[in-house]
């Protein structure tokens, strides 16, 4: 199970990477409660990939996303709360980001169902 979750990561990073915001957001449910870095809300999964394919057009564009998964713990058999530590990385530049997700399995699939990203304190 902890290898699915992980692989939600990967295919978030490879939806960045192809600056692909239907992609990236594959990996949230559908109806995703999702909060950025600057704290704004964002609900459902077609409101998080509208936003990012605009970013990715944008302010992204050329930037590349890495994570790494720190800690999975299960609060049932098809729940648990995700700590992933993530950079985009742009040119020589990046920014470190911290998220917990919740994530839940549902018809046999994990989806984030809840996401908090922030930038940490330095």
């Amino acid at each position: 199970m902890s290898d699915e979750i992980k692989a939600l990561w990967q295919r978030m990073a490879e939806g960045w990477a192809n600056a692909d915001g239907e992609r990236f957001a594959s990996v949230f449910a559908e109806d995703v409660d999702f909060v950025n870095v600057r704290g704004e809300e964002q609900h459902g999964r077609e409101t998080v990939a509208a936003n990012h394919g605009a970013l990715f057009r944008t302010r992204y564009r050329d930037t590349k996303l890495t994570a790494e998964v720190h800690t999975i713990r299960f609060i049932g058999d098809d729940a648990a709360v995700v700590h992933v530590a993530s950079t985009v990385h742009s040119g020589e530049n990046s920014t470190g980001t911290h998220a917990q997700a919740v994530v839940r399995r549902r018809d046999g699939e994990w989806l984030i169902t809840a996401f908090h990203n922030m930038i940490p304190a330095t």
